[in-house]
């Protein structure tokens, strides 16, 4: 079998299908260590109970809450009944947390959660996670196939068997054959041009599924962080929140008292990232910023708990938050959506899986709590791994015809041929602006339909487009292009769910047409697939167990 992608939930899924008895491969344009799981900063939630009389049902209705009730409630109860276990392991693996001063794994508060259960390693988790995970997959002498590029996937009898993939470092296509593949590719933020996500974040395994027919759930759900530096988009972590820091306005003003008055700076990502746009768009904010305050907090606990946090505030913005307020704004962060999948990761088409980012279960719903990605990684990586291994285990076949890695080559060559158009990064540039303007933290009905007509230009223009370099070796001009492909094809998905959901629910705002919640007509997921060139848009019901939708305050 064959893990596309090879994060936290990538490493995690092979790790587990190779402990299962699978004969597995990981395969990514990057080296593992390099993915854009360790940026991750923050934490892992799970309900240790370490820092409060914690236990899953809290985690679960926090997580229910949190995502404004569109999370399917039995994927939530499963993260959060596996989490603990999941996060002794990585322990016992080595991950070094930070402690309490009885030695215990320390937690700290987080956003919209009603007890401290974020376990964190400084503010540095991810990074620890991704080194833990590839300790783990060396031990086990996985094979990595790092620096390939995935372009499509092989689908013959109704079946996913493997992928074409083109080799970087050597150059040319190549057919890999697989009973089962697991996509782990990550998010989509580089469709926005103030984003959180690293370069390589352009939702390759979302459209990659989308293109064999299998449906995209909840796409118009991208979460915006609300602590990102100006102007790169480097994300501050909620920790620094989770450790006492205030959200100050031009004024000086702690302003969060106007819209979440309980909860404060540790309200939900999606009603901060509100309230902070209302306070610049209203003119109290800071050169389009508003200002992180640290300072109180003192030298000693930033240098030990934050030490990561002041160390990218004095790179890319001058400044050290012993000293001075960070300046601040939302940026996009998260794909809550993505290629839809049931419990165990398994979507329509026979032997294809997803889990993280790339994937839907749906634990996020419409609003993403922090922690709960890396914890999602973690749980969900496991489950698709043990699965497709099972799968793989039981069935004999892998046919990967000829015929379609001719195809690719032929398609490739003719791309490569190409001696006049435009440049991939004039459209992609135009995309990530356009998206931010017109389908960011707040939506107009008018705005998003002239996304729709953008993002069209855009695709007319992409047939076009010219790669400059026409070599074999590391040709990063190449696969830049192919990923502004699935970067248009997601970005029209995106505006047409955005379109369909004619209500404000988490991370869909649209306070101007639709400024409520409608449960009797929205409380169900968008899916969208890609037919005759176009995204087709249809609802799926939201798994509903044992919590009923409230008015959601913080």
């Amino acid at each position: 079998m064959l893990v596309v992608g090879a994060g936290c939930a990538g490493m995690r899924a092979a790790i587990e299908a190779h402990d299962e008895g699978a004969d597995v491969a990981l395969i990514s344009k990057i080296h593992p260590v390099r993915s854009h799981s360790g940026a991750a900063e923050g934490g892992i939630n799970a309900a240790l109970g370490n820092a409060s009389e914690d236990d899953p049902e809290k985690h679960a209705f926090d997580t229910v809450k949190g995502s404004d009730y569109l999370g399917d409630q039995d994927a939530i109860q499963i993260l959060c009944d596996e989490a603990p276990g999941d996060v002794y392991q990585l322990e016992n693996w080595g991950a070094v947390f930070s402690r309490t001063e009885d030695g215990r794994i320390a937690q700290r508060p987080f956003g919209a959660a009603g007890e401290p259960r974020t376990a964190y390693a400084a503010d540095i988790t991810g990074h620890v996670l991704v080194q833990v995970l590839y300790e783990q997959v060396m031990k086990r002498d996985l094979r990595v196939y790092d620096e390939w590029f995935v372009w499509k996937l092989v689908v013959d009898d109704d079946r996913c068997q493997g992928v074409i993939c083109w080799d970087l470092l050597n150059g040319g296509l190549k057919a890999l054959g697989a009973k089962t593949v697991i996509l782990c590719t990550g998010g989509a933020g580089r469709l926005y041009v103030g984003t959180t996500n690293a370069y390589s974040c352009t939702g390759d395994g979302m459209a990659l599924a989308l293109r064999e027919g299998v449906a995209l759930k909840d796409m118009e759900m991208m979460q915006f962080h609300p602590t990102t530096l100006a102007p790169t988009g480097v994300l501050i972590t909620e920790g620094c929140r989770g450790e006492g820091a205030y959200l100050l306005n031009s004024d000086g003003d702690r302003f969060l008292k106007r819209y979440a008055p309980n909860a404060m700076e540790l309200a939900s990502r999606d009603v901060i990232s509100r309230a902070e746009q209302t306070e610049i768009d209203e003119g109290r904010g800071v050169d389009g910023n508003v200002l992180l305050d640290l300072r109180h907090l003192g030298a000693e606990k930033i240098i030990e708990r934050l030490h990561g946090t002041r160390e990218l505030s004095m790179t890319f913005a001058g400044v050290d938050p012993i000293f001075e307020p960070i300046p601040v704004r939302p940026g996009a962060h998260y794909h809550m959506g993505g290629v839809d999948t049931d419990l165990w990761g398994l979507t329509s088409l026979e032997g294809l899986y997803a889990a993280g980012e790339c994937a839907c279960v749906s634990v996020h719903g419409a609003n993403r709590l922090g922690g709960n990605a890396l914890m999602e990684t973690i749980t969900y990586g496991k489950r698709a791994g043990a699965h497709a291994a099972d799968w793989a285990l039981s069935h004999t076949t892998v046919d990967v015809p000829p015929s379609l890695l001719r195809d690719s080559e032929r398609e490739l060559k003719e791309l490569l041929a190409r001696e006049d158009g435009e440049r991939p990064w004039r459209i992609r540039d135009e995309l990530a602006q356009t998206m931010h303007e017109n389908f960011g933290v707040f939506r107009r009905e008018e705005l998003m339909l002239e996304q729709g007509r953008i993002v069209q230009r855009l695709r007319e223009r992409y047939e076009r487009v010219v790669v400059d370099d026409k070599g074999e070796l590391f040709n990063s001009d190449l696969t830049q292009a192919l990923e502004l492909g699935f970067l248009l094809e997601l970005a029209d998905c995106m505006v047409v769910a955005g379109l369909a959901r004619k209500e404000s629910r988490g991370a869909h705002a649209r306070p101007y047409d639709f400024p409520d919640r409608d449960d009797e007509s929205y409380l169900r997921h968008t899916l969208v697939t890609w037919q005759d060139g176009r995204p087709q848009l249809e609802w799926k019901p939201v798994t509903m167990t044992k919590w009923q939708p409230q008015e959601r305050k913080y």
